[in-house]
């Protein structure tokens, strides 16, 4: 499947369920890049707008950069009340803005579908001297038994999970992409907590994962019925996140 169209069919599922980005992040940001309320950012691969809010909120003009039509027009529903918000229709290796216009280029979730080389020339011709490159993952944990079952679930059901996963970009394939610059890396912790129909549409906001009208659907939701019955506290379960920051100087 084009990567770009990817979520078309699960923008309601990704809006709701997906996990934000910790407040933390702006600290780290202000720590290791000098960011702040008057930095341009632009957002790459901005999808609904989930990271794109946490930097709209903290006052920053944003230009959220995004193919896919869906995702983007439920952006700018859900946006639109913030000044600082500009929706654009590009892609990472051709955003369409103007050369030397950001301050800050942030890659939330998205940078393991870019082609790098083409990503790295584009992102270095729209930043300004002394701009600064984030690549941005809440990388899911599978460390208690509940994640671990989950897991399981998603290599038996997901159609290309292994191929896809994020986690296949190794640290040294990210780093290599600031080169000649160095980078740093950055961790924040973060959480989600589901009752069961949050947790359905969790599965469900993924794009490998089957949908209602596939053969496989109804075992699948019965298997994620059975882990949620079997490790629910209290009615939920919880997912823990390591929020991953790689930050180097575009330039």
């Amino acid at each position: 499947m084009d990567s770009t169209q990817r979520f078309s069919n699960r923008v309601d599922n990704y809006v709701k369920y997906r996990p934000g980005y910790p407040k933390e992040v702006l600290q780290i940001l202000a720590e290791e890049t000098g960011y702040g309320p008057g930095k341009v950012v632009a957002d790459i691969g901005s999808g609904t707008g989930i990271s794109t809010a946490l930097f709209l909120e903290n006052g920053n003009k944003v230009y959220a950069v995004e193919p896919n039509g869906p995702m983007r027009e439920k952006a700018e529903e859900l946006l639109a009340g913030y000044p600082g918000f500009v929706s654009v229709d590009g892609m990472a290796e051709q955003t369409g803005l103007d050369a030397a216009s950001v301050d800050l280029v942030v890659a939330g979730q998205a940078f393991h579908w870019f082609e790098p080389v083409a990503t790295g020339v584009e992102l270095r011709r729209i930043t300004r001297a002394g701009a600064f490159i984030v690549l941005m993952w809440n990388e899911r944990q599978v460390v208690s038994d509940f994640e671990k079952a989950y897991e399981e679930l998603l290599r038996e059901y997901g159609t290309d999970y292994a191929t896809v996963n994020h986690r296949n970009i190794s640290e040294e394939k990210t780093g290599a992409f600031f080169l000649p610059q160095p980078f740093r890396l950055r961790v924040a912790d973060n959480a989600q907590v589901f009752d069961w129909e949050r947790l359905k549409g969790r599965l469900l906001s993924s794009s490998y994962i089957p949908v209602e009208q596939d053969a496989t659907y109804e075992k699948m939701i019965g298997g994620l019925r059975g882990i949620f019955e079997r490790y629910q506290r209290n009615g939920g379960v919880r997912f823990d996140y390591e929020t991953k920051l790689y930050i180097g100087r575009a330039h």
